[in-house]
């Protein structure tokens, strides 16, 4: 067998081995990613504009399963509470136990526990106030305290003021927290930097940015590697040769 044959052989044995691999590897990632993102996120469509302009009402978000205890200031949430509706409903979390939250300061702020918060996420309302109705509260223990983005319109502690609790639900009416708007494509839920200097600071961004990219790599894997084996092997194969000797589109001179 020729020298050549053989180097052909062995580039087809390559790719074909580098193909299966990709592909291997690709479907792991791929699987992987879809299984992760199963176990660790729900979608979830939310219901109302009351967070406009951070989710909108019919967006498809991805919410990440996790208990009440670890919410932090700062997050959107899913919850259920029996006085609040018989449905899921989506707020920001503005206060947790034992927080004084009020509105507004002498610029229109927002204030948690004396401290001015920054809410860049906040609906532009006239003067640029943080909410249309000035209110005070004290959050018990276990409690949270919610806020719509949308200030202007959204039901939210401040319409139960009056009842048990001063408007505040339990840690354990909620089910998830929004990471990412999936549909329409949209942007991750960032969480915001004004309540970072207060005790207990911020929750960490969530998975959602790996699980995503887990599967868009092994889906480029699958496809590049499905289509690298063929490839290689077109590409090693040896032309034929036609009755005179010559390979095929050899062109005779005439020189002899």
């Amino acid at each position: 067998m020729s020298g050549t044959g053989r180097t052909n052989g062995g580039h087809g044995r390559l790719g074909t081995l580098l193909s299966g691999l990709a592909v291997a590897v690709g479907c792991v990632l791929f699987l992987g990613g879809f299984v992760w993102g199963a176990v660790e996120y729900q979608p979830y469509t939310v219901p109302t504009d009351s967070m406009d302009p951070t989710v909108k009402a019919g967006d498809r978000v991805l919410a990440q399963r996790i208990s009440g205890d670890d919410v932090r200031r700062g997050d959107v949430v899913v919850f259920k509470d029996a006085q609040w509706g018989d449905m899921p409903m989506v707020k920001r979390v503005v206060g947790v136990g034992g927080d004084k939250v009020a509105c507004c300061d002498a610029e229109g702020r927002l204030t948690v526990n004396g401290k001015s918060i920054a809410e860049p996420y906040v609906q532009k309302m006239p003067g640029g106030l943080a909410s249309t109705t000035g209110f005070g509260a004290t959050v018990p223990k276990g409690q949270l305290f919610l806020l719509g983005d949308e200030r202007s319109g959204s039901l939210d502690s401040r319409v139960h003021l009056q009842e048990q609790g001063q408007g505040s639900v339990p840690r354990s009416t909620v089910t998830a927290r929004i990471d990412a708007v999936a549909w329409p494509l949209g942007d991750l839920i960032e969480r915001p930097d004004g309540f970072a200097a207060l005790p207990g600071g911020v929750s960490k961004p969530g998975p959602v940015t790996l699980v995503v990219g887990s599967a868009v790599v092994g889906a480029l894997l699958i496809l590049g590697g499905a289509a690298y084996g063929p490839v290689v092997r077109r590409l090693g194969r040896p032309r034929r040769t036609g009755p005179t000797g010559r390979t095929d589109g050899e062109v005779s001179t005439g020189v002899r």
